[in-house]
């Protein structure tokens, strides 16, 4: 079971929850993780990355136990505690300004 939060502008997309819960089987990897929200959230597919590029969106971060992994490998293993679900997998909207 992988958790995950997603940023307040995302929610309503995702039937307005702040966390959400995957199928079983889903692969604890960046890829694996956004591939079922898009799969279970239709509404989500190119929010969180470009369709064309299959690249991050530039202004969302991905967490995984406590640590910034958004310019990680995002065919690489998640942390044991995302896997299990002892700890949610973080979509964070950033905040740019002037």
């Amino acid at each position: 079971m992988i958790r995950v939060v997603l940023p307040a502008q995302l929610r309503a997309l995702a039937c307005g929850g702040a966390e959400v819960v995957l199928p079983d089987g889903v692969e604890a990897t960046q890829r694996g993780v956004i591939d079922s929200l898009e799969a279970t959230y239709p509404a989500l597919r190119g929010t969180i990355r470009d369709p064309q590029t299959g690249r991050r969106r530039p202004f969302l971060r991905f967490y995984a136990d406590e640590a910034d992994v958004s310019h990680e490998d995002p065919d690489g293993p998640l942390p044991p505690a995302i896997a299990s679900g002892r700890e949610p997998f973080i979509v964070l909207g950033a905040i740019a300004g002037g």
